[in-house]
């Protein structure tokens, strides 16, 4: 370590004036290394002809690497520099050289020798040197803040509008569920043992219950509402807060409570859909087998029809057919909705569902019924999931849920649908509504790790420049990277999913397979989504984020089932992307020959319209952020991704391979076809919310949003573009530079987007947490 010692003072040389805001900077930040000193000496010596020899000794002494200042000679230095530069012009402080002059200017003496070009000209030389930035290095030495760039203070859209927009439609029950939630028995709070936390989940459940809320989709005849978009509202809105009570609603409303309102008949809805409602009957819904997965067509439980008794015998095979993490199974279900391949005069018919009681009105399993606990889970562990399995248990054949298939009373199966294979589709599209319902709370989730996160981002004060202390870490371009276009994301997959509800609810039947396929479609993005979102916020906040206080932890955990939940992602996307293979097959089969080439031509020249040169290489800004640009790049993928797969796919047929193989061989490429499908639609949807917005000032920020959606998707895919054609090297590049600039213009309204989500404070924060301070 270099010893300090007493220089010689510079203070004592009015020669030396100029040179004092420069010898500051050089120890300010430590001892100066060699060859630094050697660069700033060399300059120097420009400037001797204007010292005498003291002067030069004093300076000589300043700039040696193995004598550096005590630190009270600088502080006494620095303290005389900002007290000289109070009397000096504001301009001055443009850079070290500028207040050296400024300095020199103060005394008569000095402005001969020093008031020249060429002065000017070596002290600017000797700043270089220092490898510092004048105008920064200026403001820290005189203590003086840098002028904060101008930002907007105050939202430009009206809050409370955008809030209002956004919780169309089902507006006042969302604003009712939310109002709930800050009461004690939906309130945010640390989680408690297992046992104790399932019960607390269970009271919950029925706290709801008792106002209704978990009957709002069934017939009025039985107390409910026969609204099924206000029921997904419900479910939304919830998973803004303890994601366990919400798959525990889901589970007894919505899965249990839907496939007996979905899949049984009036006689089913009146004896059960009450209770049910009420959670006096609490139950199951017992469809996954610990070796079928979402192999749903391939389970092995059995339901076998006994006519001399008129019962259904249900039974499991072999542990490989056990019902497996089926919730409310182990503790607090009474009956499960159970799928199973039904047997009717030695034909097996196929999956269908069939209700079978597994517990006592004291709790005990019923005769014949295999519980077991599944025990400790990742998330979620307010769910008491558990293992079913049935040993010749017996149930009356009313009930075997059939409405699309039945067992006469002369013990005859019939169907008024003949196709097993249609029947069971048929049968699963009518629990559409739970992957409707996952891709909803997965919005919800984004929302609320997003809001936790800006809110903290705009708060928290990291580092910044010199003379104007620490900023807010979300004025980082790689935290607004990191933020921002996911929560651009969120914004668009909000109107997606709305949309989605709405076609839904509707029930409209020549739309039902479109919106099977959406479904499964959007549910794979957003639940993608949330779980990315989460992590991405939890990092966003820091080691604050790390507290398990501030949920980020919890809504990691909880919500990651939701990638699985109503099938696996990568099962869905390949779901969505055979039902595009299926409209294109139809498209092309209608065609005649004729009509075919003409099609084809049509295509081509759209290609060759979208490939002009001018259009690939164009960068101007005006044209990467019109919407009839984004939408047409996010749809040429598309179609190019259909048709190019529907030709490999073809091509491995024609060679002899059978369609399972050849999806298989695919695989990835269908996958990428669906994901580019869903994201398309989310533009198309993004783009139909802005132009719905009320103005002034909400649909242009949102327009921007939008665009910085569109824009951050074709980023992420760019490889795609550029192999593709469709972007040349320039427009990639420009692409990428104009995402950070719309990340700064969303920047400055964040904060407000995020307040507009209506999430109130009590809900997003756990105790001690970050919440929406």
């Amino acid at each position: 370590m270099k010893a300090t010692q007493r220089l010689p003072d510079p203070l004592e040389r009015p020669q030396l004036a100029p040179l004092l805001p420069m010898l500051y900077v050089a120890w300010a930040d430590g001892a100066l290394a060699r060859d630094e000193i050697d660069a700033i000496r060399e300059r120097a010596q420009a400037l001797f002809e204007w010292l005498d020899a003291p002067d030069r000794e004093v300076l000589v002494a300043w700039l040696r690497p193995d004598s550096p200042p005590r630190p009270h000679d600088l502080e006494r230095l620095k303290k005389e520099v900002r007290r000289l530069a109070g009397q000096c012009p504001s301009e001055v402080r443009r850079s070290l050289a500028a207040l050296g002059m400024g300095l020199a200017r103060l005394d008569p003496a000095l402005r001969g020798p020093w008031d020249t070009p060429q002065a000017l000209e070596a002290l600017d030389h000797v700043e270089e040197a220092l490898g510092v930035v004048g105008r920064e290095a200026t403001r820290s030495l005189l203590g003086e803040r840098a002028p904060i760039g101008e930002r907007a203070g105050t939202s430009l859209f009206d809050v409370s509008q955008l809030t209002s927009f956004l919780n169309e439609p089902d507006g006042a029950i969302r604003r009712e569920v939310l109002a709930l939630m800050a009461l004690p028995p939906l309130r945010i709070r640390p989680v408690p043992a297992t046992a104790e936390y399932r019960e607390r989940v269970l009271d919950a459940v029925r706290f709801l219950a008792d106002r209704g809320y978990g009957r709002m989709s069934y017939p009025a005849s039985v107390g409910g509402k026969d609204d099924a978009a206000a029921t997904i509202a419900v479910f939304e809105t919830l998973a803004h807060g303890d994601l366990s009570v919400l798959t525990k609603f889901g589970v007894q409303f919505g899965l249990f409570g839907g496939s007996v309102l979905q899949l049984g008949t009036a006689l089913h809805h009146d004896r059960f859909l009450t209770r049910i409602g009420t959670v006096e009957l609490p139950g199951c819904f017992a469809m996954t087998e610990v070796g079928h997965g979402s192999n749903v067509q391939g389970l092995r439980t059995t339901a076998t029809y006994d006519a001399e008794v008129d019962e259904l015998v249900v039974d499991t095979p072999d542990d490989d057919a056990r019902k497996d993490w089926i919730g409310n199974a182990a503790l607090h279900g009474r009956m499960a909705s159970v799928f199973a391949r039904l047997h009717v005069g030695g034909h097996d018919h196929g999956v269908h569902v069939v209700l079978v009681p597994i517990r006592d009105d004291r709790g005990r399993p019923l005769p014949g019924v295999t519980i077991e606990d599944c025990g400790e889970k990742v998330g979620l562990n307010g769910v008491d999931n558990g293992r079913l399995g049935f040993d010749g248990v017996r149930v009356p054949r009313a009930n075997l849920l059939d409405r699309f298939a039945r067992i006469t009373d002369e013990g005859e199966y019939e169907s008024p649908i003949p196709s097993p294979g249609r029947r069971f589709f048929t049968m699963l599209g009518a629990l559409v509504a739970g992957r409707v319902s996952i891709a909803a709370a997965s919005v919800s989730v984004a929302k609320t790790a997003l809001t936790i996160a800006i809110r903290y981002s705009d708060r928290r004060r990291q580092f910044g420049p010199a003379g104007r202390g620490e900023v807010p870490v979300l004025d980082y371009l790689v935290h607004q990277r990191a933020l921002l276009p996911r929560l651009a994301t969120t914004y668009g997959l909000h109107f997606a999913v709305r949309d989605l509800i709405r076609r839904y609810a509707a029930a409209d039947p020549d739309e039902a397979r479109e919106v099977e396929a959406l479904a499964a479609g959007l549910k794979a993005l957003a639940s993608r989504h949330a779980i990315d979102t989460t992590q991405v916020a939890r990092e966003a906040c820091g080691g604050m984020g790390y507290l398990a206080a501030n949920r980020f932890g919890e809504l990691r955990a909880d919500a990651d089932i939701f990638t699985t939940f109503e099938g696996a992602n990568p099962v869905l996307l390949q779901l969505v992307s055979r039902a595009l293979l299926g409209r294109y097959q139809d498209q092309m089969g209608d065609l005649k020959l004729w009509d075919l080439a003409r099609y084809l031509a049509d295509r081509a020249q759209i290609r060759v319209a979208e490939m002009n040169p001018l259009v690939t290489r164009s960068t101007d800004p005006d044209h990467l952020r019109d919407p009839e640009f984004l939408a047409a790049a996010m749809a040429y993928r598309e179609d190019r991704l259909l048709g190019s797969v529907a030709r490999r796919l073809k091509a491995r047929i024609d060679d002899g391979l059978d369609s399972f193989d050849a999806m298989n061989a695919c695989q990835d490429h269908l996958v990428r076809l669906a994901e580019a499908h869903v994201e398309r639609v989310v533009h198309d949807r993004f783009l139909e919310g802005v132009a719905r917005a009320p103005t002034p000032g909400l649909s242009e920020v949102l327009r921007t949003l939008c665009g910085l959606y569109a824009l951050s998707r074709i980023e992420a895919d760019r490889a795609w573009y550029l192999e593709a054609g469709y972007l040349e090297p320039a427009k990639s590049q420009a692409i990428r530079a104009l995402v950070n600039g719309l990340c700064q213009e969303v920047r400055e309204q964040a904060v407000f987007l995020v307040d507009a989500f209506g999430i109130p404070d009590g809900v997003l924060e756990a105790p001690a947490g970050l919440g929406g301070a």
